[in-house]
């Protein structure tokens, strides 16, 4: 596997020492960081990566901007118009953009679509459960679902100890009940995801990608 130069937004949270970990794994080498702690650089990195949070996300743009390279946001609890700035910088570097990085959740997004398009006069509800330290209510993850199933449903969101993410969208007819349900048991599977779409990004020269696009394009 080629071995690229990469950078941290939010290298010190849980998510950023999770992907240093996995791209150590690869021998990956790190050249640049930013977090609460203030600013690193080694190298320009090929590829950056923001897990941060939305209060660091003009950062992230003017870095990305200022090395010309790829960048993979999967920073939650954006507002509309920040990933209307996301989607207009895609026009200059390629940028990977999901508030989920689980092959899982990519896949539990496939199956409330075509479900949701078969049982459209059925009840449908999203409960999420994350841990105790997430900022975003509903998650991120819940939104891409609620966009897949195109109408207002009602969500329920609990945040308890240390839950990396579990998901569940039910369908209610009349005399029975669909759940189909996702847990996140490390944040290992968002970080490899991550790391894919690093690997993804580094022949792009331009444009705006889901995850699911990395997976399945």
């Amino acid at each position: 596997m080629q071995k690229i130069k990469y950078g941290i937004i939010g290298a010190s949270g849980r998510m950023g020492k999770e992907i240093i970990n996995v791209m150590n794994e690869n021998e990956n080498e790190l050249v640049f960081k930013y977090d609460i702690n203030g600013e690193w650089e080694k190298d320009k990195p090929e590829v950056l990566i923001d897990f941060s949070l939305p209060i660091a996300f003009e950062k992230s743009i003017q870095y990305a901007l200022s090395f010309n390279c790829p960048l993979v946001c999967g920073t939650t609890g954006l507002s509309e118009d920040q990933l209307k700035q996301l989607k207009n910088i895609s026009q200059k570097i390629a940028v990977v953009q999901s508030f989920n990085f689980s092959v899982g959740i990519q896949m539990l997004i496939k199956c409330v679509q075509m479900l949701s398009q078969t049982l459209a006069d059925w009840d449908i509800e999203i409960s999420e459960t994350h841990h105790r330290f997430k900022k975003d209510k509903p998650s991120g993850t819940v939104i891409m679902l609620k966009n897949a199933i195109g109408k207002e449903v009602n969500i329920s969101s609990l945040r308890l100890g240390n839950v990396p993410g579990d998901h569940e969208v039910s369908f209610g007819g009349l005399g029975e009940v669909i759940s189909i349900k996702h847990g996140a048991t490390s944040r290992r599977t968002f970080a490899e995801g991550a790391v894919k779409s690093a690997y993804f990004l580094l022949n792009k020269k331009n444009g705006f990608y889901s995850f699911q696009d990395v997976l399945f394009s």
